[in-house]
């Protein structure tokens, strides 16, 4: 018998079963691979929306976790993770500047966001109001993860690599069994695949398309992350990452043309060089109606639990998450009540 199962490997599975090793907990990994949303992350953290200029709900605390988490990943795996940028607001006015520097005078944004305004040096880049700088920004290699993760847990026998099958799940009084695995917990961190599961399908995971194009571009010659209409992520080797679409509607992995339109289109807006296109990919972000995660327990079986709806700051608050829901089952510290799945009752 092993002490969880967890279904899903993506940066909520990831982080879950950090949280376990840490612990000296066993636990088997049961991952198709079908994690689009981890895989195609742009893999950003940034704690503030750059949108309305305001912190990300509890940034900080996010922040104090998932660094940690993510530098014990880089020794465990021996590779780099986490690449150190600053992101650059764009300011389309002189009105986004003034409310720029009102917003840095707030309580919690203070630490953040850089009172001075950074000047553009980029003669392929229009900004001629400047940018505003976040602090304590950067970007994890998701995509270098998930696969690191997987060897990492193939090697030592953990992974089972296989859809999960819940008509195989029997669940116990003490514990449950799934084929040939027994356990006391299982935790569910399926992403989007969430909408499936016959325990938590009632909760409101809308889901969010997101498309996302890699470019290539001699001409750009840009270090920092540059977000205006989209978000432009330099990946090094002349390599840039342009992004994101949302998309309500469409709930296909599939990239399409519109989306990719979209992008170039914002992109164009604010930079003129020559570029090619590399790479088009998509996946749905796991999103929640009031934009929390989906964290707790099943209101009736005891041993079922799960941790998703991380939706696009994945990356920030999946270690946080995680380390909610592990000390909600193993030391019966109550989680964050804006994340815990009792606020929305079973019908």
């Amino acid at each position: 018998m092993v002490d969880y199962i967890i279904v899903g490997l993506g940066l909520a599975g990831i982080s879950f079963c950090e949280q376990l090793e840490k612990h000296n907990k066993s636990f088997m990994v049961v991952s198709n691979d079908s994690q689009t949303s981890s895989v195609v992350a742009a893999g950003l953290y940034n704690p503030v929306i750059l949108k309305r200029f305001t912190l990300a709900w509890n940034a900080k605390e996010q922040l104090d976790v998932a660094i940690p988490h993510y530098k014990e990943l880089e020794r465990k795996m021996g590779l780099q993770l986490d690449y150190k940028v600053p992101v650059l607001r764009r300011f389309a006015s002189i009105a986004e500047q003034n409310a720029w520097f009102e917003a840095s005078d707030k309580k919690g944004l203070q630490h953040f966001l850089s009172t001075e305004i950074e000047q553009n040096k980029n003669k392929s880049i229009d900004a001629p109001y400047g940018y505003g700088k976040v602090k304590y920004t950067g970007r994890i290699d998701t995509g270098k993860l998930l696969l690191a993760y997987s060897d990492y847990l193939r090697r030592k026998e953990q992974l089972i690599s296989e859809s999960f099958d819940y008509d195989a799940l029997e669940v116990h009084a003490n514990g449950i069994t799934y084929k040939a695995v027994e356990a006391k917990q299982i935790v569910f961190a399926e992403g989007f695949g969430l909408r499936q599961n016959p325990y938590f399908k009632y909760l409101p995971l809308n889901g969010t398309k997101g498309e996302l194009l890699t470019i290539k571009s001699a001409a750009l010659k840009e270090e920092n992350v540059i977000k205006s209409s989209v978000f432009v992520i330099p990946l090094g080797n002349n390599r840039y990452r342009i992004g994101a679409t949302y998309e309500r509607k469409d709930k296909t992995n599939a990239p399409t043309l519109e989306a990719k339109s979209e992008l170039i289109k914002k992109f164009e807006a604010f930079v003129s060089c020559d570029y090619k296109v590399e790479c088009h990919s998509a996946g749905i972000r796991p999103t929640v109606t009031d934009r929390k995660p989906l964290v707790g327990r099943h209101a009736v079986h005891k041993n079922i639990y799960v941790l998703n709806g991380l939706g696009s700051r994945g990356v920030m608050i999946g270690p946080y998450a995680a380390k909610q829901l592990y000390g909600l089952i193993e030391d019966k510290i109550p989680i964050h009540k804006e994340m815990n799945i009792e606020r929305f009752a079973t019908n």
